[in-house]
């Protein structure tokens, strides 16, 4: 795992940008597409402001969710709101570019197992991103990884539903498609993920972030998430 501390929540999601952008641009040199996958969260949503502001090769992109509260079609609660507000509408991208989980569906097994689909058609079975984002939790979750949740011991689905976590089942990639992804980018900010942090770093399973892979890890961290690492 590399790790690069930032001033702020707004430097990470400005670097992040860069680094989107770049790897973007190599992986359609290198295999003609950009597959990537984005998490919820707040400075996700700063980071993709300053990503529409990038050189990207957005015909060439194809866009997967990470995870997705399982709510209604505009609601505040879902990432593809935040989604759609912060990238999709400045950036030309089609609508068939970009792959919204269908939390929408009556039967959301139904449906985990059709986004998994979806991801094999696109990426190969099994399948291979090319760049997925993450966050960290001050529960240590990533993804919708969640403490305690049976979600975690799925290893024969690239695609899963949890249990209820802050009022809402999810749908969520799982670990062994996390784990095939050729990089892994990490956005970590706010003080409450200093101890996270530290877990993930030494790749603590005991908690859900530190089961996955770190082979092809980025952190971009801000200094009140580093503190344990400038203080040391």
């Amino acid at each position: 795992m590399k790790m690069e501390i930032l001033p702020d929540a707004n430097a990470v999601a400005r670097r992040a940008a860069e680094v989107i952008a770049a790897q973007a641009r190599e992986a359609v040199a290198a295999r003609g597409q950009f597959l990537f996958a984005v998490s919820g969260g707040r400075t996700p949503w700063l980071m993709l402001r300053e990503l529409a502001d990038e050189e990207v090769p957005w015909d060439k992109v194809q866009l997967f969710q990470v995870d997705e509260r399982i709510a209604p079609a505009g609601d505040p609660d879902r990432n593809l709101t935040h989604l759609q507000e912060s990238l999709l509408t400045r950036v030309p991208i089609s609508p068939s570019q970009s792959h919204a989980m269908p939390v929408e569906e009556s039967d959301s097994e139904a449906a985990a197992k059709a986004y998994a689909q979806t991801l094999e058609k696109l990426a190969g079975a099994p399948p291979v991103l090319d760049l997925v984002h993450l966050g960290l939790g001050p529960d240590g979750h990533t993804a919708s990884l969640i403490p305690g949740d049976p979600v975690l011991n799925v290893m024969l689905a690239d695609v899963a539903i949890t249990g209820v976590y802050q009022n809402r089942r999810r749908m969520t990639l799982t670990y062994p498609v996390l784990n095939r992804a050729r990089s892994l980018l990490w956005l970590v900010t706010g003080a409450d993920k200093a101890g996270p942090l530290v877990q993930l770093h030494a790749e603590d399973p005991g908690i859900p972030a530190g089961r996955v892979s770190q082979k092809s890890s980025l952190v971009l961290a801000d200094t009140a998430a580093a503190s344990e690492f400038i203080n040391h």
